[in-house]
């Protein structure tokens, strides 16, 4: 068979959906659209504005080397497509689907985010979907209370009619995972669906495959990387109606989850711990701070029922989730860049501001406002150059609406 049968063969049973608009979702811009998410410097945010602004991903992949070019890149190299039906050849191979970000499949409450990630490969009981979720992580050198309550937690989550969402992790997650297969798992994982990590989590991946759901945003064959992880943790909250935070040290990556959780509205929570073990200083100082104190599903129900993080964070009240005391902002990615990129289609960039946005950048970050009133430029057009900048790689966009120039 090939490949372009097998990539047939797996969206046979794919139907035209409907975008809100009077055109209609086809194969072919199904495959345009993988195609321009794999494309270079091409993340969801910058996926987001290229659909917007040309309103199919086949006008987007036209527009791609003019667009970098303008940005000062050229010989632009759109992703080919014998790599997406390698791709599509893989994901048929294991059993896996891909979702896209219009299809009935693709999870509500992940739609949610600004932006959602616009493509997921799935392999298992896709229905769990439709459950709500509440997620449960911390870390991976757990203790043994911690990986006792964890256990507890996701029985009892799993008995109430939750799903139960973690990371595949050792450790916390590891434990989660294990003791709600019966009852409904979710695993999302930092690599791609035929690279399970850690290595000792292989065959609970298999166990996940066959009776709970694992997904992943990364193409197959990539293993897990540092800048994976972020992305990882984002889909997880994500996913889930609150994050648990059931052991976490103070710079532990699952206070990263506990705050996607909050600036996506949903609830964070932790499990209490003893002072004097740096294993639980992470979810002390989550408590400290006004999230939710949890020692039983009842108290996971009440904060869900009656959010206070939120509440804390929107009133002004106590709750301060800071970096210097919740890990490293680093870790964070570009879906933090929250320009607000315009939704207006067509046109072209002009050059001499894209050289001027770059002649006013340095390594030191600077917010994207600032530039644009230094530049005297509207924000669509501020918009249309940083896209121009980021698809030719001179700039880099970074947490809280921030962009600097990168080295060449």
């Amino acid at each position: 068979m090939s490949r372009t049968q097998s990539a047939a063969a797996l969206r046979q049973d794919s139907i035209p959906l409907d975008l809100g608009r009077t055109d209609l979702l086809t194969e072919n811009e199904r495959i345009a659209r993988l195609r321009l998410l794999r494309s270079h410097n091409v993340g969801p945010r910058t996926y987001s504005h290229l659909i917007r602004r040309f309103h199919s991903a086949a006008r987007a992949l036209e527009a791609l080397p003019d667009l970098a070019a303008r940005g000062g890149k050229s010989g632009y190299r759109i992703c080919p497509l014998d790599t997406i039906e390698t791709e599509l050849e893989a994901g048929q191979s294991l059993g896996a689907r891909m979702v896209q970000l219009d299809d009935p499949l693709y999870p509500k409450m992940l739609a949610q985010l600004d932006p959602p990630p616009p493509i997921l490969w799935m392999k298992g009981r896709v229905e769990l979907l439709e459950d709500q979720g509440v997620a449960l992580v911390g870390s991976r050198n757990a203790s043994a209370l911690g990986i006792r309550t964890a256990r507890r937690l996701a029985r009892e989550l799993g008995t109430t009619g939750y799903t139960v969402v973690s990371g595949l992790a050792r450790g916390i997650d590891a434990a989660a995972h294990e003791a709600s297969l019966a009852t409904g798992t979710v695993a999302v994982m930092a690599g791609a669906l035929d690279k399970p990590y850690p290595p000792e989590n292989v065959e609970l991946c298999k166990r996940i495959a066959e009776d709970g759901l694992l997904i992943s945003e990364i193409p197959f064959g990539i293993e897990p990387s540092g800048k994976h992880f972020p992305r990882r943790n984002r889909i997880i909250s994500g996913l889930s109606l609150g994050v648990v935070v059931v052991e976490a040290a103070s710079r532990s990556g699952s206070l990263i989850t506990a705050r996607f959780a909050l600036e996506q509205g949903r609830e964070a929570m932790a499990c209490p711990g003893a002072p004097e073990d740096p294993r639980a200083s992470g979810c002390n100082a989550l408590i400290r701070e006004g999230a939710a104190l949890i020692r039983h599903v009842g108290d996971i129900e009440e904060a869900l029922a009656a959010p206070r993080t939120m509440m804390l964070m929107e009133d002004g009240g106590d709750f301060d989730f800071d970096a210097d005391t919740f890990g490293d902002e680093a870790m964070r990615d570009e879906y933090d860049a929250l320009a607000d990129f315009d939704e207006e289609g067509g046109g072209h960039g002009d050059e001499a501001l894209a050289e001027q946005v770059v002649e006013l950048l340095g390594p030191q970050a600077v917010e994207i406002d600032e530039v644009a009133r230094q530049c005297g430029a509207s924000p669509q057009d501020i918009s249309l150059a940083i896209l121009e900048l980021d698809l030719a790689g001179r700039i880099e966009i970074l947490p809280g609406g921030m962009i600097a120039r990168t080295e060449m």
